[in-house]
């Protein structure tokens, strides 16, 4: 090859590696997501005055709250307190006490609360019963109503009432009752498309978990009692699938974690503040809470974390 052929090889080689970044530049720079909202995810407390369930959740609010890039509220996620059901009036409202002065003490955040099995007083198994231990558990919990919804920050939250009385009036099976679920269908038709929706509560909608939490294969049949996991998943599963903005659902009442992704939406079970009841780890999960990342693309990311 003449030197005078190499040079201008030379010279157009490094024409092209030249104009290569210009070309680069002039194309569209992907954004990443902007984080809309973050959330304490706190669920299963079972405040009691003994086992240092008090010590216990003000160490959980002050991890939550001493984060680098600390939560804009908590969702506590039902079970505020130990038991309710067949419990004596004084014991329970003890109870209910002990939560609130924490709360008062040791949080600053706003908090979004809705309520669970554990926090309805049910001094006799009827429908009466347990509709009265619920508008107590709302009281204690500063709530108007049982189920609700809200914009916060680009997203809409709605926050679920999962406990329903039996039919007989026998304690409760986990679904929406026909009033709740009639106002869910309208709350997600009157949510704009591009509103993003975060769905909370008590009892999964949708896990895996629960077919872990005791004994629950036998017979070569899997059972999972419709106390554990909501007996009208598939309603609300085909619900969901008309609207592509439901993005996620939370929920506790396991107190193990585990997430499914079903038809375009991420299910989060998140274990419990207190652990196994305030003995330890249950099972896998130790006693944590989860800091639920909302973005403004409608993406989710839940960490489950130690305190």
């Amino acid at each position: 090859m003449q030197r005078r052929t190499l040079l201008k090889g030379i010279g157009a080689g490094l024409a092209t590696a030249t104009a290569t970044p210009l070309l680069a530049s002039a194309r569209p720079i992907a954004t990443l997501p902007t984080r809309s909202l973050r959330i304490a995810h706190l669920t299963d407390v079972h405040m009691q005055p003994v086992v240092g369930a008090a010590k216990g959740l003000a160490r959980c609010l002050h991890h939550a709250q001493n984060l680098p890039d600390k939560p804009d509220l908590i969702i506590n996620g039902g079970d505020a307190i130990m038991e309710a059901h067949g419990r004596g009036r004084g014991s329970v409202e003890r109870q209910w006490s002990l939560f609130n002065e924490v709360l008062t003490a040791d949080n600053s955040l706003p908090i979004l609360s809705c309520v669970g099995n554990h926090d309805l007083w049910c001094r006799e198994e009827t429908a009466a019963a347990l509709a009265d231990g619920r508008r107590w558990a709302m009281d204690n919990l500063k709530l108007a109503k049982p189920y609700y919804s809200l914009d916060q920050n680009g997203w809409h939250l709605i926050i679920l009432d999962s406990v329903q009385a039996n039919p007989d009036g026998s304690w409760y099976t986990a679904h929406l009752d026909e009033a709740q679920f009639d106002w869910l269908k309208q709350d997600l038709a009157a949510t704009p498309a591009t509103t993003p929706i975060l769905i909370v509560s008590h009892v999964p909608i949708l896990a895996a978990c629960v077919f872990f939490d005791g004994k629950r294969y036998e017979g070569q049949t899997w059972n999972v009692p419709g106390r554990w996991m909501h007996t009208d998943a598939r309603q609300l599963v085909d619900l969901f699938a008309k609207y592509p903005n439901v993005k996620a659902c939370l929920s506790g009442h396991i107190h193990l974690t585990d997430r499914v992704d079903y038809n375009g939406v991420s299910y989060y079970c998140n274990g419990a503040v207190s652990g196994a009841w305030w003995f330890g780890a249950y099972q896998h999960t130790h006693a944590g809470y989860a800091v639920v990342d909302l973005f403004d693309d409608g993406t989710v990311r839940n960490d489950y974390v130690r305190y």
